[in-house]
């Protein structure tokens, strides 16, 4: 038998989850009760973060969004695409409507997938994950969040609180079967930062974790200028691409194989870099002038 706990709040559910650290999470249900549900895992006890107020708000401080990990994505794309335009766009991808009314960025971070959409726009975005416990809380960048598939730095008796994320120009972009209510077979995310010169780029499903590019955003934060005006250089658009399928480890599986997923990586990402610098331009005034 499970045994079900109800958190009411944010210090009840650290005082919930200290108690009951081998409790399974549950924010939206969207990937747990589908595990169980189909026998893939088992579990004693969930502890239901649902009905936490702290958890299902989100803020802006100047430059920066601090997203409640309870939030559902139908609010991140309604309520954030201006300002968070990458993440909005993986959540469009993500199952259906109603899955969106439920699943939330909390949750994708619980599971730790290297294939969760969410996550590769934190990644490039330089997003930082608050944590709290019983013992206070911490900030963990997302960089260093995932140590391998299903796996994070999050403590057993820790909640995944809030993502703090900077305001940037963002793309996403995911390769499936179909837009959306599938699994990505591979997916990147781009941010722009002219301001402080400076490029993210992260990948999704072709490696144990997300993984940044690092190299490429070096390559990228290069080309940038801040004045919006120049075009982006094809040869430019595809040094980038093979730079971010360098930074990969895909694997051979049923949704693709390791050469499948390292060219497509070099096409999204091309294409996201593309994408993220014509609205870089349009921002800046340099498009369509």
């Amino acid at each position: 038998m499970t045994e079900f706990l109800a958190a009411t709040d944010l210090r009840h559910a650290c005082e919930l989850r200290a108690a009951h650290p081998e409790a399974t999470l549950l924010a939206g249900g969207t990937d747990v009760m589908v595990g169980l549900n189909f026998g893939h895992r088992s579990a004693t006890a969930l502890l239901d973060l649902s009905r936490v107020p702290e958890l299902r708000e989100w803020s802006r401080d100047g430059d920066t969004i601090t997203l409640g990990a309870g939030v559902p994505y139908t609010r991140i794309v309604a309520e954030l695409g201006g300002a968070l335009p990458g993440l909005a766009r993986a959540a469009r991808t993500i199952g259906s409507a109603q899955i969106r009314n439920r699943a939330t960025v909390g949750g994708n971070l619980g599971t730790a997938s290297p294939a969760g959409d969410a996550l590769p726009p934190l990644l490039s975005a330089r997003a930082s994950i608050e944590l709290a416990s019983v013992r206070g809380t911490r900030s963990v960048p997302a960089r260093e969040f995932f140590l391998g598939p299903g796996r994070s730095v999050l403590a057993a008796d820790e909640i995944v609180t809030a993502v703090r994320v900077p305001v940037t120009v963002g793309e996403f972009a995911k390769l499936g079967p179909r837009n959306a209510m599938v699994i990505a077979v591979a997916s990147v995310s781009v941010t722009l930062d002219p301001a402080r010169r400076q490029a993210g780029c992260a990948v999704g499903s072709a490696a144990p974790t997300p993984v940044a590019a690092v190299e490429a955003e070096e390559f990228a934060a290069a080309e940038l200028d801040r004045d919006g005006r120049r075009e982006l250089p094809a040869p430019a658009a595809a040094r980038f691409g093979e730079l971010v399928a360098r930074a990969t480890a895909p694997i051979d599986d049923v949704r693709g194989s390791a050469g499948y997923r390292r060219h497509a990586v070099a096409v999204l990402a091309r294409r996201t870099l593309e994408w993220a610098w014509r609205e870089h331009r349009r921002n800046r005034g340099g498009a369509g002038r």
